[in-house]
């Protein structure tokens, strides 16, 4: 269904907002600057709204090694949703809360289409409390800067493997990489039709001509992740912000969502409203400013 567009920087008053209600933002392009970092203005802001005791959270691709470092000291004490639905993570605890395993057939089947397709990229693993991420080698590009950079600001370990097929039968989760538009489209049309996978396909927000292809297990969504929330903590409303194409399963969950001004089109026009851009700090200006 198709919301109306409106550009307009106003929460519906306090009176049609009964109830309990959970804030729940995507992080890279919407609540994160151009530099994939929470600002100084961000962080102190989340900190007071939670002190208030307002319900946050956030909704991801990103993984636990990542997330926990960016979102410290905010103060968020609802679980977040990382790997774009994949799983719920209690940032407090330390610990996965629910996590969507892919099926047998399901990986086996991804796993052949990336290998005839001539991607690699990375493969994840989710055992107990522990996150594994596995990779082929470093072909696709920025795959090198991917991996260095969150082992020099989050300390992730990366476990280099002759093949995929070596970790079949590990409890996978997830897969991700990132490539040109004509190595990863053939993919992402392949992998759309396999029964037991949802395929996310979007166009990085960073790089040119760079595009992100993520698998997982077809229940698992940002859609599925937010209903499982709003169901344990007895949220009766949901109010997100996004900015890309990975964002419209956790536009489908929400009663009202807010595209910042930097989001893709699609987004905007489906979106209740449309505030200032990631740059501009514009969800948590928008969360103070409404008073919530």
């Amino acid at each position: 269904m198709t919301r109306r567009l409106h550009l307009t920087n106003t929460l519906k008053k306090d009176g049609q907002m009964k109830g309990k209600t959970l804030y729940i933002t995507d992080l890279d392009g919407t609540l994160l600057n151009s530099s994939a970092e929470l600002s100084d203005f961000s962080r102190r802001g989340l900190e007071t709204l939670c002190g208030r005791g307002v319900n946050i959270s956030a909704a991801t691709a990103r993984t636990a090694a990542t997330a926990v470092s960016l979102l410290d000291g905010t103060g968020i004490n609802i679980p977040v949703v990382l790997m774009n639905g994949v799983c719920v993570f209690d940032l407090q605890k330390k610990e996965y809360v629910r996590v969507f395993p892919m099926q047998d057939e399901a990986k086996r089947a991804a796993l052949r289409t990336i290998h005839a397709c001539g991607l690699s990229g990375f493969l994840y693993e989710i055992d107990g409390v522990k996150l594994c991420t596995y990779y082929e080698n470093l072909s696709s590009p920025g795959a090198a800067d991917f991996m260095r950079t969150r082992q020099e600001k989050y300390g992730k370990v990366f476990i280099k493997v002759g093949s995929f097929d070596e970790v079949i039968d590990r409890p996978l989760v997830y897969y991700s990489v990132s490539d040109t538009q004509k190595k990863t489209q053939p993919a992402a049309e392949a992998l759309g039709n396999e029964t037991g996978l949802r395929c996310e396909y979007y166009k990085d927000i960073y790089e040119d001509d760079c595009f992100y292809l993520e698998i997982c297990d077809t229940n698992a969504s940002k859609k599925t992740a937010v209903d499982f929330l709003k169901k344990r903590f007895g949220f009766d409303r949901v109010v997100g912000f996004g900015d890309n194409y990975n964002d419209l399963p956790l536009l489908e969950a929400c009663d009202e969502f807010y595209a910042v001004e930097n989001a893709v089109d699609l987004i905007k026009e489906r979106a209740d409203g449309i505030i200032e851009a990631n740059n501009a700090d514009g969800v948590v200006k928008f969360l103070l400013e409404k008073g919530v």
